[in-house]
């Protein structure tokens, strides 16, 4: 299976470009406002309709209520970023009222945050393993936070999973190398400042990505 790719949290046409051309698969829009790459549903729209069929849009949201879920299928993204707290029950949900797939982010720090992914799995299209935030952050991703790639030793081979938390320009390689994730995302890794992402960053993660991954 061939990597897949995210990049997320862009915030323009331009880099919407950049990611796009340099080979992105999956690209995702933060609607969640403690996010310093949060955006109004509105921008969101126009930057999915700019994609097409370029790549594959995903809006993450946290926590979301009934009323954005319908909201979000005006959008008609590919996918539902679900990065909140969301149980089970509430993933059921949300997979009845979304016209989406899903994505569901899961916090990770030691073995056995693992447990959790098989009840998770056969619900979403995509587990996405990010580090636990620290215990002071405002929002659950997008901190940067690197967690024990070894502890992935213990997780089920036959579940497909994207892997998150403190990627970058220096460490993709060696994590596509070693853990071999079936899709990688990336967001703060990628910025030269807290929320503006930088072009060549972008294209760098993805060729270096990409290379690794052969």
């Amino acid at each position: 299976m061939q990597l897949q790719i995210k990049i997320c949290g862009l915030k323009s046409k331009e880099l919407v470009d950049v990611a796009v051309n340099a080979g992105a698969d999956l690209i995702g829009f933060v609607h969640f406002a403690k996010s310093p790459r949060h955006l109004e549903l509105e921008q969101i729209g126009e930057l999915i309709n700019y994609i097409g069929a370029r790549a594959q849009s995903v809006v993450l949201t946290v926590n979301p209520s009934d009323q954005l879920i319908e909201q979000i299928n005006q959008l008609r993204p590919h996918y539902i970023q679900l990065h909140g707290n969301e149980s089970l029950e509430r993933i059921q949900e949300v997979k009845a009222k979304s016209h989406a797939k899903l994505i569901k982010a899961l916090p990770v720090a030691d073995v056995e945050d693992l447990e959790q992914i098989g009840q998770y799995h056969p619900l979403v299209d995509w587990v996405l393993l990010d580090a636990k935030p620290p215990k002071d952050a405002t929002r659950p991703g997008g901190n940067g936070e690197v967690f024990d790639w070894s502890i992935l030793k213990a997780l089920d081979p036959t579940i497909p999973f994207m892997l998150s938390g403190g990627l970058n320009v220096e460490n993709v390689a060696d994590a596509v190398k070693q853990i071999q994730p079936a899709a990688i995302d990336v967001s703060s890794g990628v910025e030269r400042t807290k929320g503006e992402k930088d072009a060549e960053k972008i294209r760098r993660f993805i060729s270096q990505a990409t290379i690794a991954s052969v």
